[in-house]
């Protein structure tokens, strides 16, 4: 009996102190870390996701354990910015996480062979109106063909095109710009944002083409335009009509305090406003007084405030270096001398 009654509560205690970590992880999880490891931002593994995990996992738990603990040099902060988490809680984060990877279903590969079968077996027949891009230019550099010869292969090329709609579910579908390299900057007929059968559309330049001297950057379009703009490679048009106006720029950063260890935010506004005029944010996007910008990344991620443009025409918010720029200062806390009488 005195045995019993000694080793039942150590057993319910481990159970329970299991059970409590548990629970510890999961609610640090949803409170931090699915900010990058639910939609996979800058590279963060994927909660559940297995093919994102099976590389780290080589490298056992306890390497796990200490990019989490400490960060890592492609953008993670340590604890995931939140520096008030415990050791054990951010270990049990990491658990949970792994836990998903492990409970998760696997995928069923035979998902895109509907998708492949109707473009083989039943062609539809294209409408010149919306013929592919890729005939459309070749119909306008090449002799006039007579419209019978110019829809058979606009129907077989269309078929197999309309598969890239598939990805339009993809969690980054949100981000053109989070494309892969191969598909970034397509030409102009067929971005999707320009009317392939205008003539017009097929004079333009190709991006590629056309940024190639361009600077480099790995964000975005791949092309560093503030770097462009210092070194006169571009030169942005004020008016439309007047070649010579001479833009308003205004050399003044503003810095947002950011909680936790990240750094601070850097709002410069130099490099916007030398594209831009001030009536493209103020006031219907920010309004100019201090305190009236609730500003988060929540809301940006959303479109909102800073993502109206970033992530759209704007470098994508997986460069968090490119705004959080300023290091905080940590000072130690003085120790307060005593009282004296």
């Amino acid at each position: 009996m005195k045995i019993e009654r000694v080793i039942l509560p150590v057993l319910m205690s481990a159970f329970f102190g299991a059970a409590a970590a548990a629970d510890a992880g999961k609610v640090l999880y949803t409170k931090t870390c699915v900010v990058c490891h639910a939609a996979g931002i800058a590279g963060a593994p994927r909660f559940g996701n297995a093919a994102d995990w099976q590389p780290r996992l080589a490298g056992g738990t306890a390497r796990l354990y200490a990019s989490a603990l400490k960060g890592t040099a492609k953008g993670m902060p340590a604890k995931g910015g939140n520096l008030t988490a415990s050791d054990g809680d951010v270990k049990a984060a990491v658990d949970f996480m792994l836990a998903s990877v492990k409970t998760a279903s696997p995928a069923k590969p035979a998902a895109a062979a509907p998708v492949a079968a109707p473009a083989v077996a039943t062609p539809k027949v294209a409408n010149p109106k919306v013929a592919n891009p890729k005939v459309a230019a070749a119909s306008v550099a090449t002799a006039p063909v007579p419209a019978a010869a110019a829809v058979a292969p606009a129907a077989s090329i269309d078929a197999t095109a309309n598969t890239s709609g598939a990805s339009a579910a993809d969690i980054n579908s949100f981000n053109r710009l989070l494309k892969p390299i191969g598909k970034r900057n397509p030409p102009p007929t067929e971005d999707g944002i320009h009317d392939p059968t205008n003539d017009g559309t097929v004079a333009l330049m190709a991006p590629l083409a056309a940024y190639g001297p361009l600077p480099k950057s790995l964000a975005g379009n791949r092309v560093n335009w503030v770097k462009a703009i210092e070194d006169k490679k571009i030169n942005p048009r004020w008016d439309r009509q007047d070649a010579n106006a001479a833009p308003v720029v205004i050399d003044l950063n503003i810095v947002r305090e950011v909680k936790g260890s990240m750094p601070d935010v850097v709002y410069p506004h130099k490099q916007h406003t030398e594209w831009l005029d001030c009536s493209n944010c103020h006031p219907a996007i920010f309004v100019p007084q201090k305190g009236a910008n609730a500003i988060s990344m929540a809301a940006i991620l959303l479109g909102e405030k800073c993502g109206v443009c970033h992530g759209k025409v704007a470098f994508p918010v997986s460069e968090c270096r490119l705004c959080h720029s300023k290091k905080k200062e940590f000072r130690p806390a003085q120790a307060t001398a005593p009282a004296t009488k």
